[in-house]
Order: C-alpha cells, then structure tokens, then sequence
C-alpha cells in the first residue's frame, strides 16, 4: 500500500494531506469522446434537438462539474480554481463531439481530477441532450491529456 498515497499504514481509506505543500501553479487538461450516429451529428450541428444547443449547456455543465468534483469524488480536496474552460468540437469524420477541458489553480493539489469530472460531465451532458433520438450512444476515450506543477512533474500524453 506504500505506493498508493490514498491509504493509511493500516490499510483504510484517507485524504492525503497538503499542509505542508507550498501552493504552485497547476494546470490539467482531459478529454472525453462521444461517438453518436449521422441523424444525431446532424441535429447537434443544426441545432436541431428540442433540449438546444447541445455544446453550448455541455461547456457549462463541463465547467460546473469541474467545481462540484470534491462532492463527487471522496479523496479529492476542494481547490479553488482559478480557471475553468471547454472546448467541444465537432469531427464529422468521426461522428463525435470531441470535448477538451482545461483547469487552473494555484494551489497545494493538482486539478487533473477537476479536467477529467469537467470533460466527463460535458460529455454525459451531450448523452442527455441526445438520448431521446439515440440511445446508443458510446462515450468514450476519457483521459487526462497533459498536467503541470506538483511534486510529480508534468505529464503530456502522446496521441
């Protein structure tokens, strides 16, 4: 257990403490994929679905799950974030809504657990806002993309 930084000496779930960290500047980006078919790529891109716009409630529902993440999930500190933004781009090729979040802080904790709830929430939003046309839709490819700052260093994923 000596590895994993979220379980005490004997075992048992803990949230790590940062008192002693110096607050730094940290930044992650995530994304996430949602693969829908042509007749729903279509009405997204037109605008044509009964909910709206699709990417514009998927950006702010991205940027309102980055700052409920401690609610959600149980080890992660509450930051303060200094910044939040989403990007969801069509790719017709692909028939997806690629999403890309980007979080900020200057803080003790990294905010990678913030990008990835941010693109996570984005993309069930898309699946919410486009079930009642499709209901297979597949999210998928949910993964952090780059972070920097901390005691770990940066991290860029090569695609």
């Amino acid at each position: 257990m000596a590895d994993f930084t979220h379980f005490n000496n004997d075992g048992l779930a803990r949230m790590v403490d940062v008192g002693d960290k110096s607050p730094t500047r940290r930044t992650a980006a995530a994304g996430a994929r949602v693969l829908v078919n042509k007749e729903t790529y279509d009405l997204i891109k037109s605008g044509g679905l009964k909910k709206g716009d699709v990417l514009g409630v998927a950006q702010v529902a991205g940027i309102m799950g980055s700052k409920r993440t401690p609610d959600l999930i149980p080890m992660c500190h509450p930051v303060i974030t200094d910044s939040a933004d989403l990007s969801l781009k069509l790719s017709e090729s692909e028939l997806s809504v690629e999403i890309t979040a980007t979080v900020s802080c200057t803080g003790k904790t990294g905010v990678e657990m913030e990008a990835l709830t941010a693109a996570t929430t984005a993309a069930l939003t898309v699946y919410d806002m486009c079930k009642a046309v499709q209901r297979d839709i597949v999210i998928s490819d949910i993964r952090l993309l780059k972070k920097t700052g901390g005691v770990h260093g940066d991290f860029s994923r090569e695609e």
